[in-house]
């Protein structure tokens, strides 16, 4: 055992809005943290790029625009809430090496450089934890770590993005167009002048590697995900999928595939059609949402608000008590668990159902070509629904489980057909409408 200690330094890097949360929690429930922890939190510094810019919550004396001589002071934790890859990554390496343990909310760089940092961190034996890098103040990667770490998961689906879900709920509540859904997203704070990253998917994207790696003990990084965003869902997607009894949403899903008759993993973010007799339907506006699938323990949900500097800084400090905690006795928590080394698999392994819009033209034999198209590539009907009234027709048509690749070439075929004047939509589903 350690000699006993009264106090450790904590360093922060970044002093952002989640930053500013965290050192005020540590500066204004110190006398409980201490007690949960059985030593005293002490900020010594906090790292920024920019001292001139206020720092609201941060005490000036605390402040400096050279984080890297801030880990040679020797802390005993550091937390980096900078973002982006770099100098985040550097800096995190130069903790770890120099015996720190490292709590970050980065989910770019643990998507991306993940295993590196895991092995640095086990090489000087210290803790490094993430659980504010997926889904802001819901417990969710410890419970996939440790709580479910003897049960078999199949699938992790979830809403992983407060902004796109913010959008989607505001289509489906008041037809409103992405465009003016995304200025009302804006307006509130839920997006970002630049809304790339959250809009395009790539957000969700790094949510979903990390939340993969952990469901399946298997090395599953940014580059393996594939991604589409919500930019292409229009006003009239969000009505014709409410007609058939879904709402969309923009789900990371991770599932565990049998191909060849060996398991591998696909991972996925995509808009998709929920049935709304979902739970994960009833995940409205900025909030998150988690659903896990396991042998043992059936289907779980993890739900809460998913961004914001509070609910961010609240796992922030739930990982600094676990590693303040390890720090004291010596001890380090759960690493990197990557010994199935599952092979990632392409979109196409992970059989999919599939709601194809259409608009054709009303005439006797239609509903026949179209049904043709799909059995001439081996897409299964499920059901379809005609509406409209003269010369034209929608028809909204929803798949059995299929391939992508069959159903891109009936897509296909169908922008062909003479009788079929556009094809609306096409987008993947879970589960059943009404």
């Amino acid at each position: 055992m350690p000699a006993p200690r009264d106090q450790l330094a904590v360093v922060v890097l970044g002093g952002g809005t989640v930053g500013a949360q965290v050192v005020r929690l540590l500066e204004e429930q110190s006398d409980d943290l201490a007690a949960r922890v059985g030593a005293r939190l002490v900020v010594t510094g906090v790292g920024v790029r920019d001292l001139a810019k206020p720092r609201p919550g941060i005490r000036p004396e605390l402040l400096s625009d050279d984080p890297a001589a801030l880990l040679d002071t020797g802390p005993d934790l550091v937390i980096e809430l900078m973002g982006g890859i770099e100098p985040a990554r550097e800096l995190i390496m130069r903790a770890l090496k120099g015996g720190a343990s490292v709590i970050t909310a980065n989910k770019a760089l643990i998507a991306t450089e993940g295993a590196a940092l895991h092995a640095a961190a086990l090489e000087a034996g210290v803790d490094l934890y993430y659980e504010a890098a997926v889904a802001g103040a819901i417990p969710l990667l410890r419970p996939l770590r440790e709580s479910l770490a003897g049960d078999r998961i199949r699938k992790v689906l979830g809403i992983v993005n407060g902004t796109t879900n913010y959008i989607l709920t505001q289509m489906e509540a008041t037809g409103a167009s992405f465009d003016e859904a995304l200025a009302a997203a804006q307006a509130l704070g839920y997006a970002e002048a630049d809304p790339t990253s959250d809009v395009e998917g790539l957000d969700a994207a790094a949510k979903a590697a990390i939340l993969a790696s952990l469901a399946f003990h298997t090395r599953v990084t940014l580059e393996d995900v594939s991604v589409e965003g919500i930019t292409s869902v229009d006003a009239d997607d969000v009505a014709a999928a409410r007609e058939m009894g879904f709402d969309i949403k923009l789900l990371a899903v991770a599932d565990l595939v049998e191909s060849g008759g060996a398991p591998g993993v696909c991972v996925r973010v995509h808009p998709t059609l929920v049935p709304r007799t979902h739970p994960l339907a009833g995940v409205r506006d900025a909030f998150n949402a988690v659903f896990v699938e396991a042998d043992a323990a059936g289907q779980v949900m993890f739900y809460g608000r998913g961004a914001g500097g509070a609910p961010t800084a609240s796992a922030v400090l739930g990982d600094i008590v676990t590693a303040a905690r390890n720090r004291l006795t010596g001890s380090t928590g759960p690493g990197e668990s990557s010994y199935a080394m599952l092979p990632v698999l392409p979109l196409d392994a992970a059989p999919t159902a599939y709601f194809v819009h259409l608009r054709v033209v009303d005439q006797p034999g239609v509903l026949a070509t179209v049904a043709g198209a799909f059995a001439d590539h081996g897409a299964s009907i499920r059901s379809m629904t005609q509406k409209g009234e003269g010369d034209q027709a929608e028809l909204m048509i929803l798949t059995h489980p299929g391939r992508e690749a069959e159903l891109a070439a009936t897509v296909t075929s169908l922008r062909t057909l003479p009788s079929v004047d556009e094809v609306l939509g096409v987008m993947r589903v879970i589960g059943e409408g009404r």
